[in-house]
């Protein structure tokens, strides 16, 4: 009898536990799941929830909440776990990492391009990264994968894919053009001259493309590479000027030059080969490799002034810019960043923004910007167009009424980047519109 009862409240102290464990269980998940729920309102509000290209997709039937995904993801709330089941929360703010994709111990997560109401322009391509246009190959952003590791990866491959097929015996200036010198351009540059071949490679601003116009404290989130001629590349978190170091070096080492500053503007086939028209000359080559990125030509305003000296569509070396007064253009986290950066150099920065509130930058960057912005240390003009630059002075319209003009020395316009679509179609290169297609999955 004794026995029985010892037992009884053995187990009944067991059942009490489990209970206990399990209503604190619950307790927190609905909590956690509550917080979520504020978040994925709070994205809708400011316009984040929405993916605009690579964004990871949760098959809810096979997720088991681990939360590997959230921990595994570089990016702030970008998931988060709702009633049990990873969800996203911020999609837009997904740059195509995959470390979710890794992460899942379960396969429940893949990587989708475009959704059902927003579609993603993406080329078509095989996948020996060659385009419709045989001996047109692409790589990296433009092609729908903007992670650097991924970009340095397809550079690399599509060289590889593309020496196999080259003919020796077609005449022409060069085996290989490169278009662009980001980090699909670089690593196909250094595969090139590692397979041997006769190669050039034009960048229409400056070595690093998308990534050089980053501010200097902008943080680039990468994970480990191989890069060709050059070995294992770890950098898990790293500033873009370190990252730009390195390929400097690399590239130094190796006896490559990128030719800065020459934009390409046609590609004309013949037969077997290419005549490539830049904006300094015209080349002949037996393959070309397209590593262009999405974000193409800087995005102007169309005003008057706007050819000025003083305008610039990218922040460099900003340590060395102080009082003066500046006008930034966007409402973007680069024009933010940019602006931010300025203050600090003692310049007397003003913003101008077309929106009435910022709806896409990062949690970070809202909190010190509003930071700035309330301890006076930014003059913010939101529902503002520039309407002319001048020699000394910007002249802005606020609400689309009263027109006004402040003093001004420079100004930086941040607002986006002309997709390089028609460039892609002007050339033959086909071109379609994804809604939610898989291009990650388990």
């Amino acid at each position: 009898m004794e026995v029985l009862l010892e037992n009884v409240v053995i187990y009944g102290f067991v059942g009490v536990l489990f209970i206990f464990i399990f209503y604190i269980y619950i307790h927190k998940q609905k909590k956690e799941s509550k917080i979520v729920e504020e978040k994925i309102k709070k994205a809708k509000k400011m316009g984040t929830y929405e993916p605009v290209s690579l964004h990871p997709v949760v098959d809810i039937n096979s997720c088991i909440g681990s939360g590997a995904c959230i921990a595994a993801c570089p990016e702030k709330d970008v998931l988060g776990i709702r009633n049990g089941k990873a969800t996203t929360i911020n999609a837009s703010r997904c740059i195509g990492h995959s470390a979710c994709f890794i992460a899942c111990p379960v396969g429940a997560i893949s990587l989708h391009i475009g959704t059902e109401q927003r579609g993603v322009q993406i080329p078509h391509v095989n996948p020996n990264f060659e385009t419709t246009i045989p001996g047109i190959f692409i790589a990296g952003e433009i092609g729908g994968m903007g992670l650097i590791k991924n970009a340095v990866e397809q550079g690399k491959q599509a060289v590889e894919n593309l020496t196999k097929t080259l003919d020796r015996k077609e005449t022409a200036e060069y085996d290989l053009i490169i278009v662009g010198s980001g980090p699909a351009g670089i690593s196909a540059s250094l595969q090139a001259k590692k397979n041997g071949l006769k190669f050039l490679t034009l960048e229409q601003d400056s070595l690093g493309g998308t990534v050089f116009t980053y501010p200097r404290s902008k943080i680039v989130m990468t994970s480990p590479m191989d890069l060709p001629l050059y070995g294992r590349l770890k950098l898990v978190e790293t500033t873009k000027s370190e990252l730009l170091d390195v390929w400097v070096n690399v590239l130094k080492s190796n006896e490559i030059t990128i030719r800065e500053n020459e934009k390409v503007n046609e590609i004309q086939k013949f037969y077997n080969t290419f005549k490539v028209i830049s904006s300094k000359n015209k080349y002949t080559t037996k393959k070309v490799l397209l590593a262009i990125g999405r974000r193409g030509t800087p995005r102007k305003l169309g005003v008057p002034g706007e050819g000025k000296e003083k305008v610039a569509y990218r922040l460099l070396e900003p340590e060395l810019i102080h009082n003066k007064n500046i006008l930034v253009v966007g409402g973007g986290d680069s024009a933010v960043e940019a602006a931010m950066i300025l203050s600090d150099e003692n310049n007397n920065v003003t913003l101008s923004y077309r929106k009435g509130d910022f709806t896409r930058i990062k949690p970070k960057n809202m909190e010190r910007i509003n930071e700035k912005i309330e301890s006076n240390l930014i003059n913010m003009l939101f529902n503002s167009t520039v309407t002319r630059i001048l020699d000394d002075s910007v002249e802005l319209k606020i609400n689309n009424e009263e027109t006004i003009n402040i003093d001004n020395e420079l100004v930086y316009i941040f607002i986006g980047g002309e997709l390089p679509t028609k460039f892609l179609e002007h050339v033959g290169i086909k071109i379609s519109m994804k809604h939610g297609e898989a291009m990650l999955k388990n």
